[in-house]
């Protein structure tokens, strides 16, 4: 898939070529021409490769109490991690008994999963919202149930206590940072062990060897446990190279704040670092006030040459860069690529980026999506090729055979090759059902084909497969494609949007404000909104794409309720079961609801 514009470096990114065949069902196969081949076969050898040939090269970095940067370098890192590993193993720790990380991304974070990939000991790490926003821990006893852990890991002991009691047993140690709680082992006295038995350890691991346990966001029940095995994710790195072959040419820099909870963060991002050699900045700041302001401190130390981000987050980086052009020459000035997930972009937002990137540095940086799983390692569609929107999710990635099947007028997105997971653990049954006859995973997703006469232009996100709905005409509703149009068209007032009215006359929303809209005074915010509502339902072209009735959400979307999913994208299905009595309130006319 060639770059349509000479601004970027041919050779910077793939040009595939792909074969095809189509069945007689309707089925479409299609996979790259060529071999995966080129990539380690355990996390393990990744690290002793980098500590050997560049030792003292920053491998992750924290700013500390004193807003300094706290640097490991690869060679420390492998130190620290044979003495934790080897801590780990002196505990009981092994195949079957997992660490649980229950907090967020820090040092010993970091250095725990290296520790535990060098050592052969599987590892979770688990939402934080599970321990510090769960009234009854639920979730987080479930996952405890299915992983039996030998020990859990939380930063602050007084913080996450109650969390440490609900899943407390007599062989489970516990392990803090500072401020332990009863009985609780001190992070640092981790270091001071033999690394011995680590090196041992370490010695038997092959590509089938687990390194951690994902969890999916349970909206239907308890968390299943995606497996994730050394060939997995070293397969899958591999496939982001060949992609973004500019990984290779200088040791990538990042800075990122998304959680390694979730895959996007914690195999794609903080692997591409590790896999290449590069340095990993954890950036505390976040997409929200009071936070952001962190993160833009971060961008003025720090030259990226790889940048993800999800759509509010590039709206409010947008703002920033109009704002400080300095800012923006920094940003850009070493970057490869600017990489966009868990939401569809605005186009407002996706002109803005492509004219800075142009504006700073006087070429275009390409601006782009994909699309993943948890269960693909995340990374399994890309796209490279120069977009006018936003949107198109790319191609199918050397070493995946991508199968599409009809399913109720969509086409259903199946995968098949070493970066898919072998299952769920402990749950045989949830793992049959995920896999065709053939041994393809079913993501669940639909796609589109940017042109029907030539696949390889990629494809755009179709919905969710099992959240779409018919109007009581009988009319599907396909809510991906409804949900797209209805945030671009509403010109940045909305982040995002959940499509309703299911068994119902028209179609409705409930809407997520942007910064701006909620900056904005209530009334000129209401006419706002009813203008862009009027002018989106204008545009549409039947009663199953026009949105007729909205509400304003007033609570951000909850993780642990299931509202959001692993890949970062509302999960529609929960947040309309969630929502039933705004829903039916704005059915009735009751309220604060916007009609056009």
């Amino acid at each position: 898939m060639a770059c349509s514009m000479t601004d970027l470096k041919s050779d910077d990114f793939w040009n595939p070529e792909f074969t095809y065949d189509h069945r007689e069902d309707g089925s479409i196969v299609m996979a790259q021409v060529g071999a995966l081949t080129g990539y380690l076969p355990t996390l393990a050898d990744y690290l002793d490769k980098w500590a050997d040939a560049t030792p003292d090269q920053t491998w992750i970095a924290r700013r500390g109490a004193s807003g300094d940067w706290v640097r490991i370098s690869y060679a420390d890192a492998r130190t620290r991690a044979k003495s934790i590993g080897a801590a780990l193993l002196g505990l009981g720790l092994g195949p079957d008994r997992p660490l649980l990380i229950l907090s967020e991304n820090s040092l010993e974070h970091a250095l725990l999963g290296a520790a535990c990939f060098y050592s052969g000991i599987p590892y979770a790490p688990i939402s934080p919202a599970y321990s510090l926003v769960s009234k009854d821990h639920g979730k987080l006893r479930d996952i405890a149930a299915t992983l039996n852990p030998g020990a859990v890991y939380g930063d602050d002991g007084s913080a996450f206590a109650a969390a440490f009691t609900s899943i407390a047993a007599p062989d489970r140690n516990v392990i803090c940072r500072e401020a332990p709680v009863p009985g609780a082992m001190i992070f640092d006295d981790l270091l001071t062990s033999d690394p011995a038995t680590a090196e041992a350890a370490r010695a038997t691991l092959t590509g089938e060897t687990v390194v951690k346990y994902l969890f999916t966001s349970g909206s239907t029940g308890s968390p299943k446990a995606v497996i994730n095995t050394n060939t997995m994710i070293c397969a899958m790195q591999a496939m982001v190279r060949d992609c973004y072959r500019f990984l290779e040419k200088q040791p990538p820099v990042v800075l990122n704040w998304a959680p390694w909870n979730h895959t996007a963060a914690g195999n794609k991002v903080s692997y591409l670092v590790l896999t290449n050699g590069g340095t990993y900045y954890i950036d505390d700041g976040r997409p929200v006030p009071g936070k952001f302001e962190e993160t833009l401190r971060n961008l003025r130390d720090i030259s990226c040459t790889w940048y993800f981000n999800v759509p509010v987050g590039w709206d409010m980086l947008v703002e920033a860069f109009e704002a400080d052009p300095a800012l923006a020459q920094t940003f850009f000035s070493r970057l490869g690529m600017m990489f966009y997930a868990g939401a569809g972009m605005a186009q407002h937002t996706w002109d803005a980026l492509r004219r800075l990137s142009v504006q700073a540095t006087g070429h275009e940086v390409l601006l782009a999506t994909g699309l993943g799983a948890t269960e693909t390692a995340p990374f399994a569609l890309a796209c490279t090729e120069v977009q006018d929107k936003a949107g198109n999710v790319g191609v199918p990635s050397l070493g995946l055979q991508m199968k599409l099947v009809p399913t109720g007028g969509k086409m259903e997105l199946r995968l098949r090759g070493p970066s898919i997971t072998p299952g769920y653990y402990g749950d045989p049954k949830k793992t049959a059902e995920a896999f065709d006859e053939e041994g393809y995973y079913c993501m669940g997703d639909a796609l589109r084909p940017a042109d029907p006469d030539d696949l390889s232009k990629g494809f755009f996100f179709d919905g969710r497969v099992a959240e779409n709905f018919k109007l009581n005409t009988g009319t599907w509703v396909a809510v991906g494609a409804v949900r797209a149009a209805l945030v671009d068209a509403m010109g940045g007032l909305v982040r995002d949007a959940v499509i309703v009215g299911e068994n119902e006359a028209q179609l409705g929303a409930l809407l997520l404000l942007s910064e701006r809209a909620r900056s904005m005074p209530e009334p000129d915010r209401t006419d706002a909104l009813t203008k862009a509502l009027g002018s989106a339902a204008k545009a549409a072209t039947g009663s199953a794409s026009r949105v007729r009735r909205a509400a304003v959400l007033s609570d951000d979307p909850s993780f642990e309720k299931g509202e959001i999913t692993e890949k970062g994208s509302l999960n529609q299905r929960a947040m309309r079961a969630n929502n039933a009595d705004l829903i039916a309130a704005l059915y009735a006319g009751e309220g604060d609801v916007l009609i056009v």
